[in-house]
Order: C-alpha cells, then sequence, then structure tokens
C-alpha cells in the first residue's frame, strides 16, 4: 500500500502538465506557480491517506471477443470481481438472467455491509469500456474509472477507514431519468444518465425508460474521456488538464469544500494515470450485463 502524508498542493501546478506530466501528492509549488500570484507556503487541509496496492487479476485469464475485447463479466459469476475496498464481493450483488445486479435496499447510498460498490480487479490506463444497463423504476448508481481504493485516518481513534470510491474517481451517471429526483438537481441536466456526474450533462440525452436495456461506453485514451450511450457520443472532455481542475473548483470536489477529494480527482490515476471500473450501489435495483474493455496502450 501507499501511504501519503499531508501534502502542499498547488492549483497552478497542474496548469504546467505539458512539462510535469502528473501533480502527485506531495508536490510542492513551482517558482511559477509563485509567479502566478499562488501561496507557496501554504497547506491545505489534506488529510493523510493511504492508496491500498491489492493484487490485480491477471487479464489472460479472460476471453478476448472478436472484436479485440477483453469479456471481465462471464454471465455467470463474480470471476475477477471484488468490493471496493474488500476481498469478497457484497451478498446484495447477484447474478440474474446473464446480467449483475444489485438489489436495492431503498435506503439511497447506504453502503451496508451487505452492500457496497464493486470494482473489476484490475486497473486499467488506456481502454474502451462497453457495457449494457438498464434500472429499476426510480434508481439511481453509476459507473466509475481510474478509481483507486484510498483510506484515511480517524483523527480521533486513529483507525484506518475507506473513503468513498467517487473521491478518487470520475462517475458516469446511471439513471431513470423521468422518475428519480436527481434528474432534476445539478445544473443543465448533469445528473441524468451517462452524464459526467454533477459536472457535464450527457448530451443528446437519449436514455431509454427505466426497465429498458440501454448500451453505454466510456473510451479514455491519454486524457480524453467520452461517453457514449445509446450509440451515439454524449460527453467529452479531457483529464489533467485546466478544463479538468476548473470543472472540480466548480463542483463539490473542490479545493475549498472538499480538499482530500481535489487532490484525488485533479490527479485521478495516481501517477501512473490508470485505475479501477467500479459498479455502484446507491441503494436500487440496477442491472449490468456484456461487459468488455478494450485496451488501447
Amino acid at each position: 500500500m501507499k501511504r501519503i502524508k499531508k501534502s502542499i498542493y498547488g492549483l497552478s501546478c497542474c496548469m504546467l502538465a505539458s512539462v510535469l506530466m502528473a501533480c502527485g501528492p506531495g508536490g510542492k509549488k513551482t517558482d511559477a506557480a509563485a509567479d502566478n500570484g499562488a501561496d507557496s507556503t501554504v497547506e491545505s487541509a489534506v488529510p493523510e491517506y493511504t492508496v491500498l496496492d491489492k493484487p490485480q487479476v491477471d487479464l489472460s485469464q479472460f476471453q478476448t471477443d472478436k472484436d479485440g475485447y477483453i469479456v471481465i463479466f462471464n454471465g455467470k459469476d463474480f470471476t475477477g470481481w471484488r468490493g471496493y475496498g474488500k476481498d469478497d464481493v457484497p451478498g446484495k450483488w447477484t447474478i440474474e438472467d446473464g446480467a449483475i445486479k444489485f438489489n436495492g435496499s431503498g435506503g439511497g447510498e447506504a453502503q451496508d455491509a451487505d452492500g457496497g460498490d464493486i470494482i473489476f480487479a484490475h486497473k486499467f490506463k488506456n481502454f474502451e469500456l462497453d457495457f449494457e444497463w438498464k434500472v429499476a423504476k426510480g434508481s439511481n448508481s453509476g459507473v466509475f474509472y481510474l478509481a483507486q481504493e484510498v483510506q484515511t485516518k480517524d483523527p480521533n481513534t486513529g483507525e484506518m477507514r475507506m473513503e468513498p470510491i467517487y473521491i478518487s474517481a470520475p462517475e458516469a451517471q446511471i439513471l431513470d431519468n423521468e422518475n428519480h429526483p436527481d434528474a432534476k438537481l445539478g445544473k443543465d441536466n448533469n445528473r441524468q444518465s451517462l452524464s459526467l456526474y454533477d459536472m457535464i450533462p450527457a448530451v443528446p440525452q437519449n436514455s431509454k425508460p427505466f426497465g429498458e436495456w440501454n448500451t453505454g461506453g466510456i473510451m479514455v485514451y491519454k486524457g480524453t474521456v467520452v461517453h457514449r450511450q445509446n450509440g451515439e457520443n454524449v460527453v467529452e472532455y479531457h483529464l489533467w488538464t485546466q478544463q479538468w481542475t476548473d470543472m472540480l473548483q466548480a463542483s463539490k470536489f473542490s479545493q475549498d469544500k472538499w480538499p482530500l477529494a481535489f487532490e484525488l480527482l485533479n490527479n485521478c490515476g495516481g501517477e501512473n494515470r490508470e485505475g479501477y471500473i467500479g459498479l455502484q450501489d446507491h441503494g436500487d435495483d440496477v442491472w449490468f450485463r456484456n461487459i468488455r474493455v478494450k485496451i488501447l496502450d
């Protein structure tokens, strides 16, 4: 596991991305940052955190289809999958008619002992993810990518605790747009299905009603990210750029509101710019099937 202490973090360092490939935790501001008016002596309120480094599955054990995609869900069992921060898949995730299903508790983002998000236990860097999804009436979920498993130390007890997966990973929203109230929150419909959650709305918004299967896709290639829904590209943005930093600063993950999330997301994928694919437990019934990944390296 990788342990990281509180860091001095400069927003302006990410403006030098063409020179410095990544602004890693613990990095100090450069003279250029100081020239831009940033205070190089101020320490952000980022707590000490640990990025878990668990064993990854061997992709050679998974079938590759005729299109060159690695099939990461075989439709029969959870081979290659486990709970976020766990060794096994939580019990509320099951296999139903060739699909991964989360059996909702109706309690929102409860993440109880039998629930919680799940990840495919291999980190991907440049890739194209294809999947199909459907939701029950009023359901909410999400697909995460470039995720890390992050722990922080409780300042009162000294115990390590898992931070939520979305503290380090962008989220492609999965939602019943017609019946879940989140569809009307956020800004400009940026919480509707296949949007970059709370940042960029999916346009066009072409999801199908609850109970019907949708196709979804996420491409990550050298910082360019594209979300697809039902055959159309609906979101495009660029990681590790000033655009990305500005979007974070305008969101609930801003440096002032959530310093740790800002640091992790601003450098999402870590120093290797790779991470896990995850499926969200938001307390509602949701199904995923035909999940496959093409490596683009």
